[in-house]
């Protein structure tokens, strides 16, 4: 195909006013945009690319946003770069199936009528049956996603290029005894200013992320069959990691203070409870001083451990951050878990959970032997982060946009549907939880008839175990543009009026 050819097709792709990407940053529309063109047949195997240089100047686009487009094709292996001689068409791409509707409807037959893969174990098919991602995660209202287009890369790439020159050969090793000690350092330093959790830097172990952390923490404190508690609804992450270790979920109901055992649940003898105590996910309620001390009470008497995820406790808009459950524990019962995906960036894949001081060689020993951690130049290029104040600094700057999306989104929510909805959750966090006061609406509906508006929503009643009790959306307000929260608001409050009329 000529270049002139590519550049019109693509142009016409990137522009479509149903290009279910049209919202996304302009690299990962071009990425989805070529993506689609090879699996649809329009670029063969084989078929050599203009250059990124060209392809810039046809498109009218930057070169580093086409570059970061083709590089990222090329890590996924649906193009292959040849040094001296340019870019080509994989010969094996990682998903042969054209993305076209009948396509896809005919492979959504196949698995709905194969619900049992013979190559899946019982467990594996219980942890595929449905995938808790969306189909587009980068797009208006999408939950969990943030502004990390506000993220100083350029700073980031000077404090990582000066490890790369200083090459330490110990930072290209694994990370052992819990990863890279300076950062432990750093870490253990803010979470005892900003969350009063009692840490020493030993306590702190370096993870790829919180379902790293839940994965590790379920592995060496239960065994299979063990009942855990989870708060219903709950994550769907930590639901995934905590049957993916055979554990036997027992779900605890939500209410205004957090999760609520039953006078029932109380008599039980789970060996892990796990909690989003600072801002219970989804529904985003703040676990009240008294439940708090009921939990660690009943955890010290039944020796069951508490896992406290922490997972955006730095966006707080009202008042002072919730002190850390963990910072109460008299007790040594609660393992508290954090990541630098919702302040950083997604894809830095860095979080850390610490631990009691006793479970602290054994969780050592855990982590190298069973992940083999590394990343150790990530690791101190991210401590130089923390400890000359870059992190704080990014954390109150999206912390006043974060705000004032979420003032715009929750006005706009409230002079459309009126009572006819209950916002909750919006004092902090990234997210609010939009609960239907009707209980028969079809909050799946209504998620996937903004998904063919180019915005992403997700059902409550998804996040349920066992029947929902209660239908709504979860909306992520802290990747749209605070210019454009307005505009998309209208749009989505429309469609829900629609719904409800």
């Amino acid at each position: 195909m000529r270049s002139y050819d590519l550049a019109e097709l693509l142009l016409t792709e990137l522009h479509r006013a149903d290009n279910p990407h049209h919202a996304a940053p302009l690299n990962r529309r071009l990425y989805q945009t070529l993506r689609s063109t090879i699996l649809g047949g329009h670029l063969t195997a084989g078929t050599q690319l203009p250059s990124t240089r060209d392809l810039a100047r046809d498109l009218d686009l930057s070169r580093n946003t086409v570059m970061s487009a083709v590089g990222q094709l090329v890590a996924e292996g649906y193009l292959t770069a040849q040094q001296g001689s340019g870019t080509y068409v994989s010969d094996a791409l990682p998903d042969q199936r054209p993305l076209t509707p009948a396509n896809s409807s005919r492979a959504r037959q196949a698995r709905e009528a194969d619900a049992n893969p013979r190559d899946l174990s019982q467990r594996g098919c219980l942890l595929t049956q449905s995938s808790g991602s969306a189909q587009y995660e980068v797009q208006p209202f999408a939950p969990g996603t943030i502004e990390f287009t506000e993220f100083p890369i350029q700073l980031w790439q000077k404090l990582q290029a000066k490890y790369w020159r200083s090459l330490d050969r110990n930072l290209l090793d694994y990370g052992q005894e819990g990863g890279y000690m300076p950062l432990r350092v750093a870490i253990a330093q803010y979470l005892t200013l900003s969350r009063s959790v009692r840490v020493t830097p030993e306590q702190v172990l370096i993870t790829s992320g919180t379902q790293q952390s839940i994965d590790l923490a379920a592995r060496l404190l239960t065994d299979h069959g063990d009942e855990a508690w989870v708060e219903n609804p709950c994550y769907w992450g930590a639901r995934r990691a905590l049957q993916a270790a055979g554990l036997k979920l027992r779900p605890i109901g939500v209410d205004a203070e957090g999760i609520a055992p039953s006078a029932t649940d109380w008599q039980g003898n789970p060996r892990l409870i796990y909690v989003t105590p600072s801002h219970q996910y989804p529904l985003g309620h703040v676990m009240s001083l008294p439940r708090r001390r009921a939990l660690l009470e009943f955890a010290a008497r039944r020796r069951c451990w508490i896992f406290e995820d922490d997972y955006d406790s730095e966006f707080r808009y009202t008042g002072r951050p919730y002190a850390s459950l963990q910072g109460l524990d008299e007790h040594a019962q609660v393992l508290y878990s954090g990541t630098f995906s919702k302040v950083m960036y997604p894809g830095i894949r860095l979080g850390y959970l610490v631990v009691p001081k006793d479970l602290v060689p054994a969780f050592n020993t855990g982590l190298y032997d069973l992940y083999r951690p590394g990343q150790l130049m990530l690791q101190a290029a991210l401590t130089d982060f923390i400890t000359e104040g870059h992190l704080n600094t990014l954390i109150r700057r999206l912390r006043v946009a974060y705000q004032t999306r979420r003032d715009v989104l929750a006005r706009h929510i409230q002079q459309c549907l009126g009572d006819r909805v209950r916002i909750s959750g919006q004092d902090s966090g990234l997210h609010l939880c939009l609960v239907f006061q009707d209980p028969g609406v079809d909050d799946e509906a209504i998620a996937t008839a903004a998904a063919a508006q180019g915005m992403t929503v997700r059902p409550l009643s998804r996040y349920s175990i066992g029947e929902p009790q209660q239908q709504g959306l979860i909306l992520g307000y802290a990747y749209v543009p605070t210019e454009r929260v307005a505009p998309w608001a209208k749009k989505l409050c429309e469609l829900i009026r629609q719904a409800l009329d």
